[in-house]
């Protein structure tokens, strides 16, 4: 009699193998638990984004009644002072993006190689409170402090140096006020993910502290440098509040000039050209996060 090799046989392991393949193959229902949040996200963000492209790219005969697609609103959005308006929030946003991730990672740095764990929680406490710290109060305190008949203006004689808080100079500088805290949140961890063991490498191999930074830090910091210049220009790029209590129209940025075509006070009837200067900000939006998406994601790895 021929006795079944143990092998052939089928065992428990088997059933239960074609049972896993069957619950494998059965539809997941995890993402019903985000359900509440798309349903929240498309209401809050769907809805109103689809009502500012179609209004962007309509036009309703006031006589008629009758609605046309065109792209006049978004021709005119790129055109005389709103191509102006829109050159003038990159320009301030590139400016004082720059300069914040700069003196961020200067002051990151600082924190991180301290050895007093008080400076680092103050530092970063701080940093939380003035990185979302802005419109109609900052424009305040920077009038009390340097405007026209400002504490601090009085007392150094700012005036007489040509010091101007109402022009792009005073926005940079206001800009620079939570542009600076928000680099030193963004940065600190990505400092603190550099090992000790690379610099003694580096050190015992002969090379100096700058080629260590040369060749070995920053290499490693820069999609995570990169990645919070990119978000510290879209916040810049965003900001209405503070320009708005502070230059209003003398500066001419994107979300002042929406602001006016929206309240008809230079011309009535521009609210859909408001529209497309919204898309245009959108637009832009949407590629400074398709920058900073991969250089997060690249960072991370780098920095686990």
């Amino acid at each position: 009699m021929t006795v079944p090799h143990p092998s052939a046989a089928p065992g428990p392991g088997a059933a239960t193998a074609q049972g896993g393949g069957r619950a494998r193959r059965r539809p997941s229902r995890v993402w019903l638990g985000a359900l509440p949040l798309l349903v929240f996200a498309g209401l809050c963000f769907g809805l109103p984004a689809g009502a500012l492209l179609y209004g962007a790219l309509t036009r309703t005969d006031p006589v008629a009644g009758t609605t046309e697609f065109t792209g006049e609103h978004l021709s005119r959005s790129l055109q005389g002072p709103y191509l102006t308006s829109l050159t003038g929030s990159v320009q301030l946003s590139a400016l004082t993006a720059g300069l914040a991730t700069v003196l961020g990672v200067l002051i990151a740095q600082a924190v991180v190689t301290s050895r007093r764990g008080t400076l680092r929680g103050a530092v970063l406490t701080a940093s939380g409170v003035l990185a979302n710290f802005g419109g109609i109060p900052l424009a305040f305190a920077f009038v009390a402090t340097l405007g026209i008949s400002g504490v601090v203006t009085e007392l150094g004689h700012l005036d007489a140096l040509g010091w101007n808080l109402y022009s792009f100079t005073g926005l940079t500088v206001i800009y620079l006020y939570f542009l600076v805290p928000l680099m030193v949140l963004v940065v600190v961890p990505a400092l603190d993910g550099l090992r000790p063991q690379w610099r003694e490498a580096a050190l015992s191999t002969g090379a100096s502290t700058w080629q260590f930074w040369r060749h070995v830090g920053l290499p490693v910091l820069a999609p995570s440098l990169l990645g919070g210049f990119v978000l510290l220009f879209g916040s810049a790029f965003a900001a209405h509040a503070t320009a708005a209590a502070l230059v209003g129209g003398s500066v001419p940025l994107v979300t002042l000039k929406i602001a006016d075509a929206l309240s008809g006070n230079v011309l009535v009837g521009q609210e859909n050209v408001a529209l497309a200067l919204s898309l245009d900000m959108i637009v832009i939006a949407g590629l400074v996060m398709a920058v900073y998406l991969p250089l997060q994601r690249r960072s991370s790895r780098w920095l686990r």
